[in-house]
């Protein structure tokens, strides 16, 4: 059996792009199931599949997280890796639907944990607002026109929270032209190509420029402008509608959202991505590992440097 991909919430598991791709193991909060329910549950798990890897991202309650890391310390175990994604909710779906597509593959388990970091940096995530007076919480940098003009009831901003953070005031319909606001907004200018050169798709966010697929799902916002504009401006290849994350709201400061993320759809990419970087073995637990760090026990690939004072130490106590 692959790698059990797991989520903390059913809204965080996307359709599977086809009959391969499994879905994804759900891993119930506190409030849901009971600590002795959540060690069977896991348990099962570990028997059916050997491996789980579980997307952690830092807006989850507290509560959820510290039962994650309970049932781990409880097992016992070295076979469950709880990851670190610091994306926007439904990012993190589209995350965990990639590791979902490449757990079928002959990758090791360690090696799937550990291309989370690198899958992520090629995911686009965002939204469409209706207020940003709160957006400060999520680093996105919002200037003071941009508060004031968030009161405004036919107000709205396209932000950019993933890779890089931008923000531009769209018109009141959702499409008109508007002034930029953002620290970033002269770095996405640069970007236009991808949007065209006419009417709002200047203040468009930057899009990728490899091939996408575009989900998106409405909050308490009604607009089209995520397919009819931002999706032929960055000239995705497919777009899904989804239901709304229930964290979504939160995350972004208002309900008034349609949010949006475009990542790499086809399988065969994904795979020559995490193929083509170099594959270490873990000096810690023994997995094999991508990148700097080991998916499953957080070891870094080298051993840090001695602190100064073991050094100094360490020197006064030769002969």
């Amino acid at each position: 059996m692959p790698t059990a991909i797991a989520v903390t919430s059913a809204d965080l598991v996307l359709p599977a792009p086809d009959r391969h791709t499994p879905g994804a193991a759900l891993l119930h909060p506190p409030e849901q199931h009971d600590l002795e329910a959540a060690l069977a549950g896991t348990s099962a798990l570990l028997e059916r599949h050997g491996h789980v890897v579980a997307l952690v991202p830092p807006w989850l309650p507290r509560p959820t997280v510290q039962r994650l890391h309970t049932v781990r310390a409880i097992l016992e175990t070295d076979r469950i890796a709880l990851l670190d994604i610091d994306l926007p909710p439904l990012g993190t779906a589209l995350l965990a639907r990639q590791l979902r597509q490449l757990s079928v593959c002959d990758f090791s388990p360690g090696v799937i944990a550990s291309a989370a970091r690198l899958l992520s940096h090629y995911i686009f995530a965002g939204a469409l607002l209706g207020s940003v007076a709160k957006l400060d919480r999520v680093r996105v940098p919002v200037g003071l026109g941009a508060h004031a003009r968030s009161w405004s009831p036919s107000a709205q901003f396209a932000v950019l929270a993933h890779p890089t953070p931008h923000l531009a005031r769209l018109g009141s319909a959702g499409g008109g032209r508007g002034g930029r606001s953002g620290s970033h907004a002269s770095h996405a200018g640069s970007h236009a190509s991808h949007a065209g050169s006419h009417g709002a798709a200047a203040d468009l966010p930057a899009g990728p420029d490899f091939a996408t697929h575009l989900t998106f799902a409405r909050g308490q916002l009604t607009s089209d402008w995520v397919a009819a504009e931002l999706a032929p401006a960055w000239q995705v290849q497919g777009v899904l509608e989804n239901p709304l994350p229930a964290a979504s709201p939160a995350w972004w400061g208002t309900p008034k959202l349609v949010e949006f993320a475009a990542g790499i759809p086809d399988l065969s990419v994904l795979y020559q991505l995490v193929a083509s970087v170099r594959r270490e073995q873990c000096r810690w637990c023994g997995l094999e590992l991508i990148g700097d760090r080991c998916g499953f026990c957080a070891a870094p690939l080298t051993a840090p440097p001695p602190s100064e004072a073991a050094a100094t130490s360490t020197g006064r106590s030769r002969p």
